[in-house]
């Protein structure tokens, strides 16, 4: 049993972190932190909750987290875990971290994509990033796991086998991504407004989007050479879901046995990736909507020979495998346990 603490924990990934923590046979919840609801019951914020805990946030201490913790999830804004992070390690406490402070390899990188300089460079070689499906073994040895952005697992998990047999051209793909309300977060804004946010396909950063720099990272790790990629996002009227469209280009024949041959070989035994590529029913490829409340992220393909272009889809819940669930599957590995721990259930239909 590893005793678990939540940083962050009233937001809506926190919320699904207490929810998937709280019945995890190998963990404690110990403290959840909130700076705005302090000393108010967990189910009051999240009223799923109830009866499930009687737990009250509590302020930041990072005398209880290191004393109280093994394991510490941050689900704090990005710019703001990388110093928590830094004396959680020294204290050795592991750290698994939902932000986006860990996620580059490269210090440098930061400065492109958020402008802002790392303040711990050091701690970066310390990180491992956390999309099981690629990084597995580096996990279990990690003392901190940087959970990757939601958007970016939908794309790099629909593109990894493209990318690792060499079938796309790594100059040209590009990556289409449509995102439910919950990815903005509790905060709110204009732009969240019921009246605002109803209805909308609204695109949003549609070039220079700051989590391309994670794709390319992981794709041009797959691919033994640089991959350039265009992403542009849109936001749905759905509340929680992603999917991913990408676009590849290939100077070659490719023919669909030869894309089964990729995914099959790379997701075979992957317990939360299914391929979904049928040729009867209504969910013939994959869609956001069967997999809502699951850890499991679907991908697709198909070949447009006209273009020399491939389509390939990846469809997840982004507050399950795009972030809780994906941390609790990373927790998984880190501590020893069997991976699909806690996270062994399917969807509901309809929803």
């Amino acid at each position: 049993m590893k005793r678990v603490g939540i940083v962050g924990a009233s937001g809506y990934v926190g919320g699904e972190l207490l929810r998937l923590l709280l019945s995890h046979p190998n963990a404690e919840v110990t403290v959840a932190t909130s700076r705005k609801y302090a000393g108010e019951y967990v189910f009051r914020v999240h009223a799923n909750l109830r009866k499930a805990t009687n737990m009250v946030f509590a302020p930041l201490s990072m005398k209880r987290l290191t004393e109280e913790c093994d394991v510490v999830f941050l689900a704090t804004p990005h710019g703001q875990s990388a110093k928590i992070a830094a004396q959680l390690v020294e204290a050795g406490v592991k750290v698994i971290d939902l932000s986006a402070d860990f996620r580059f390899r490269d210090p440098s990188l930061y400065e492109v994509w958020y402008k802002w300089k790392h303040p711990k460079p050091e701690l970066l070689q310390e990180a491992v990033y956390g999309l099981p499906e690629l990084h597995r073994e580096e996990i279990k040895r990690a003392k901190i796991v940087a959970c990757p952005g939601c958007m970016p697992t939908a794309a790099i998990l629909a593109l990894a086998p493209l990318a690792r047999s060499g079938l796309m051209d790594p100059e040209h793909v590009v990556v289409d991504v449509k995102i439910g309300s919950s990815g903005a977060g509790v905060a709110p804004s204009m732009a969240t407004l019921h009246a605002e946010r109803f209805g909308v396909v609204r695109p949003y950063s549609p070039a220079g989007h700051r989590h391309t720099g994670e794709i390319e990272q992981e794709l041009s790790a797959l691919a033994g050479r640089p991959v350039k990629v265009a992403m542009s996002a849109h936001a749905v009227n759905v509340v929680r879901g992603i999917l991913a469209t990408c676009h590849v280009f290939t100077d070659k024949e490719v023919k669909l046995v030869d894309l089964w041959r990729a995914y099959r070989g790379m997701y075979g035994n992957e317990p939360f990736v299914r391929i979904v590529k049928d040729r009867r029913g209504i969910y013939r490829l994959p869609d956001p909507k069967v997999v809502i409340g699951t850890n499991f992220c679907d991908v697709g393909f198909e070949v447009d020979p006209h273009a020399k272009r491939i389509v390939a889809l990846g469809a997840i819940d982004n507050l399950m495998k795009g972030a809780a669930g994906q941390a609790v599957q990373c927790f998984n590995i880190l501590v020893g346990v069997d991976e699909k721990t806690g996270l062994d259930f399917y969807g509901f239909h309809p929803v």
